[in-house]
């Protein structure tokens, strides 16, 4: 009766997830990792700069069923992903039981990560697929050798190879199993494993072949580039970051069941022993290596392999938790499951994503991405058809070719290109483009997004670019989410000519100085900063609440500092500040407002810049009133 339940349960939590992913898929604005991989699908290889083919492969097999499109381009992963607790359930009957199957599906699912897996077009939902598939070719093959389970684990060792170079790791942690109980030693011993190793590790050879024949650029990437290797204290976050995104209790339950596979790794039952060895790599193993890997990327999701593994040891464990307990841990994971569907909806939306914008939770790899294919599109229009789109890096550019189902989207040069390991890539299939020299006379939109270098880089970029494509027009400023995500489009003519930095006209660059984000503002406070555009000059700047124009003058305080800190000529001048009385604004309710500034450059551009949230008092309001108006204001 209590496996019928189980069973129920997992069945009913399963289909809603899937429902969800579904719905969710076909609504969230494509991450820009997986857009790029689409871009990938468009060029069949064995193997790009950033990763082997696979991912690629069931890109292109989407875009083949279901059509262009992000939900197309998703669909083959959120059915693979759908797979996994399956998995997990499949290993876990092989070693405690039926009961203790559906249980560990349960955990699989609940886990906010793992339950949600297969959303986004990523490499690691066939690198977890295939992890799972070798784990389970494991259980089966320390009980009995069979063909079939020799052919599950050779397959699923070329599918780990072709989906991710980290599944070097996942390697390295089953043979850390296999040497800990007595039955893998005994199975290290047998040929039929050892063939199927071989034929795994032929898999590898396009992976290698590829970096002889590119300087090692995909190694040189994955494993040396992006990571400091040197101690970095950041490392010490990792327990805590993992324990909030598994949900406390389902995080104290895997590694008490780590702890378990220790205590009884002498147990007749080689599960614990071979959970041991592999779960000390795959899940302690990347506590280590934070202190010395990748910290300015996302890296929290890579002991989800280690973690899924050890729901297949947790049933056991949990069974002598009292029933109480039992009880709130699936509550709170289910909670945590269901604040990160509420989360990604909240992405899925346009208000979502501009409620967002003021804090910490705005994600910018999902935005913005839908409103500048718009306007890219909405440009185009009104081109000649022979009209050359570039973009200034690869993620924009990515986007811009899942959007408008353009295969000819050049890319600049950009640090970006270069971080993420794309621009061996780019440069293989000809769209690193290095300026108007290859543009052959024809009318070029260039695409910037502004907001991809942080603002202390922004001039030396537009400087760079001004070297690469001449004089720059006025932009068309396109501010999604209040500015969170920025655009510059710049329509060139047929003459485009190269110059130096000197002779170009920039765009703007501006700050508020004060009030600072999420200050108080009310009438008669000072607001001050300053604007600059080399190349033109500020002759107006626009001070705006909440959309409204309420004051503005030319900036003519002499800020020498600001001048200096931007390496700026004499021909530029100094006068770039500017000091305003806050004046009243009747229109607009106390609360949270947005502050934002337009500037008016002499060769008549009009550029807006981004907006910062400020905490608006209107006159004669108590401090009382205005928080009680501001706690409305959030609420709507």
């Amino acid at each position: 009766m209590r496996t019928s339940s189980k069973r129920v349960k997992f069945l009913v939590l399963w289909a809603l997830l899937l429902l969800a992913k579904l719905v969710l898929a076909a609504t969230l604005q494509p991450f820009g990792d997986e857009a790029f991989y689409a871009w990938e699908a468009r060029h069949p290889a064995w193997v790009y700069s950033d990763l082997p083919g696979l991912t690629a492969w069931i890109a292109w097999l989407g875009a083949q069923v279901g059509g262009p499109g992000v939900f197309a381009l998703r669909l083959p992963f959120v059915l693979l992903g759908a797979a996994l607790p399956w998995l997990v359930v499949r290993i876990t009957r092989r070693w405690f039981g039926a009961e203790a199957g559906w249980q560990a599906g349960l955990l699989a699912l609940l886990m906010p990560l793992g339950g949600l897996m297969g959303l986004l077009a990523l490499p690691d939902v066939p690198m977890l697929v295939a992890a799972l598939l070798c784990l389970d070719a494991f259980a089966s093959l320390m009980r009995r050798v069979t063909v079939w389970g020799l052919v599950q684990l050779a397959l699923a060792l070329a599918m780990g190879a072709f989906a991710h170079y980290r599944f070097a790791l996942v390697v390295l942690a089953g043979a850390a199993g296999l040497a800990c109980t007595p039955a893998g030693r005994a199975l290290l011993r047998h040929p039929g494993l050892w063939l199927a190793l071989a034929i795994g590790a032929l898999a590898w050879a396009p992976v290698l072949a590829w970096n002889l024949s590119h300087a090692g650029a995909g190694l040189g990437f994955q494993f040396v580039d992006r990571h400091p290797w040197q101690p970095q204290w950041r490392g010490l976050w990792w327990p805590l970051v993992q324990g909030l995104l598994l949900t406390p209790l389902l995080a104290w339950l895997l590694g008490r069941s780590l702890l378990e596979c220790w205590r009884r790794r002498r147990d007749s039952e080689p599960a614990w022993a071979f959970m041991l060895g592999l779960g000390l790599v795959a899940v302690p193993g990347y506590f280590v290596f934070g202190f010395f890997t990748d910290a300015e990327r996302v890296t929290f999701h890579w002991p989800l392999a280690g973690w899924l593994a050890l729901c297949c040891v947790a049933p056991p464990v949990l069974a002598r938790w009292p029933s109480r307990a039992r009880r709130l841990l699936h509550a709170t994971a289910g909670l945590g499951l269901a604040a990160m569907l509420a989360y990604l909806a909240l992405l899925a939306s346009a208000q979502g994503r501009s409620s967002l914008a003021a804090g910490p939770a705005y994600a910018d790899n999902f935005s913005g991405w839908s409103e500048v294919a718009t306007a890219v599109r909405d440009d185009l229009r009104a081109m000649p058809d022979d009209t050359l789109l570039v973009a200034d890096n690869f993620m924009l550019a990515a986007q811009l070719r899942l959007a408008l189902g353009r295969d000819d989207v050049r890319v600049l040069p950009h640090p970006i290109n270069q971080k993420h390991g794309r621009e061996v890539q780019l440069a293989t299939w000809g769209l690193l483009d290095d300026g108007a020299q290859d543009w052959a006379g024809r009318p070029v939109l260039l695409v910037l997004e502004d907001t991809a270098r942080p603002l202390r880089q922004r001039l030396a970029g537009y400087r760079e670019l001004c070297d690469r494509v001449g004089r720059l027009p006025v932009p068309r400023v396109l501010n999604v989410d209040h500015g969170r995500k920025r655009f510059l489009r710049f329509v060139l003519g047929e003459a485009v000519a190269t110059g130096p930095a000197g002779g170009c006209r920039l765009p703007a660059l501006a700050w508020l100085e004060t009030p600072a984000r999420g200050d108080t503002l009310a009438p008669g406070d000072e607001v001050r900063g300053w604007a600059l555009a080399s190349g033109s000059g500020i002759t107006r700047v626009e001070l705006r609440l909440g959309g409204e124009v309420v004051a503005g003058l030319e900036p003519d305080l002499p800020r020498p500092d600001v001048a200096a800190y931007w390496g700026l000529g004499p021909d530029d001048g100094d006068r770039f500040g500017f000091r305003f009385a806050m004046p009243a604004v009747p229109g607009v309710p106390a609360g949270r407002a947005w502050l934002a500034l337009r500037l008016y450059t002499a060769d008549g551009g009009v550029e807006d810049w981004p907006a910062q949230p400020v905490r608006w008092r209107p006159s004669g309001q108590s401090e009382a009133g205005a928080a009680q108006g501001g706690r409305e204001a959030d609420q709507r």
